[in-house]
């Protein structure tokens, strides 16, 4: 059966074998083409504000992604608008991750079983299978929709979640349109379409990517362990500065709904600033706290900042 209408709509084609861990070539072609396309970076040279714009690019979609993929619609740590909801659920999307209910959904059923039997993602299955394969198989493609019930009642999540294409494709065109313009308006800018579209997008995309799997992959094998959780998960200073503060991962195994990842002033958790930042400007509000019991961590001799 052939799959390729799945890249337009991704409830179109339904899959031969939902629940099969094999790998499915067809539908992970734009996985791939994007992975192909980086070598791009040897014929378009750089500007210093195409690096600009990759880099601002890359940490307002990990926000979007820490923030509400995660925080707030997989974990529900604070309240937002409706209208707010869908705008980071967007910018999101732009990251190229899939839809928000999808992320959200799998991203519930990790944490419903974690390392254990029924984790998509495990590295108790092999490093690269943790931290890339398990996308591209079958068993991922499918969007979870039980698990995420809440937000699967609004109908302009679920067609961004069904048509995921449109706000990467949108972040694309977007980026050639204001390169050409500044290519011919703005020359001492240095820089074009072509490397706008690689570099703000291909390459900031890549390595947010690739940061975002991490997660998956890295803080469950190296980092240190506060809580003694059911499951491997740890707390990795390292992707935690990749990932505005995802790295945290023991402390967000055990209180997982908190609005803060970072417990201790010296864990850096972006994201909690900048939802505290929103949270003032009346943006979101409920901020769930970091429940007292965790800073009674035995043989922990620092106290609540």
């Amino acid at each position: 059966m052939s799959h390729w209408k799945v890249w337009l709509d991704n409830e179109s084609t339904p899959l031969e074998d939902p629940h099969s861990r094999r790998f499915n070539l067809v539908r992970c072609l734009p996985f791939i083409m994007l992975h192909v396309s980086v070598i791009a970076v040897f014929w378009v040279p750089a500007s210093a504000f195409a690096l600009a714009i990759a880099a601002v690019l890359y940490v307002v979609r990990a926000f979007a992604l820490t923030a509400f993929y995660h925080r707030y619609f997989a974990h529900k740590a604070f309240r937002t608008h409706r209208w707010v909801q869908f705008v980071f659920a967007f910018i999101g999307a732009s990251a190229a991750q899939r839809g928000p209910l999808w992320w959200s959904g799998h991203h519930r059923q990790h944490h419903a079983h974690t390392d254990k039997e029924g984790d998509l993602h495990s590295p108790k299955d092999g490093f690269w299978w943790s931290h890339m394969l398990w996308f591209t198989c079958n068993a991922s493609f499918a969007t979870p929709y039980k698990q995420i019930p809440e937000f699967s009642r609004f109908p302009e999540l679920r067609w961004l979640n069904r048509f995921d294409w449109v706000a990467p494709l949108s972040l694309i065109a977007t980026l050639f349109l204001v390169g050409e313009l500044c290519a011919a308006y703005l020359p001492s800018l240095n820089t074009d379409g072509a490397q706008l579209v690689v570099w703000g997008f291909v390459v900031s995309t890549l390595a947010l990517l690739h940061a975002t799997l991490g997660v998956n992959s890295l803080c469950h094998r190296f980092g240190s362990r506060r809580y003694d959780t059911d499951d491997m998960s740890r707390n990795n200073w390292v992707v935690a500065l990749l990932t505005l503060g995802e790295g945290w991962h023991n402390n967000h195994h055990k209180y997982p709904k908190s609005a803060r990842n970072g417990f201790y002033w010296w864990e850096l958790d972006p994201t909690f600033w900048g939802l505290k930042i929103m949270e003032r400007l009346g943006l979101v509000w409920q901020l769930a706290p970091v429940p007292k019991q965790a800073y009674q961590t035995v043989g922990d001799p620092q106290s609540e900042p």
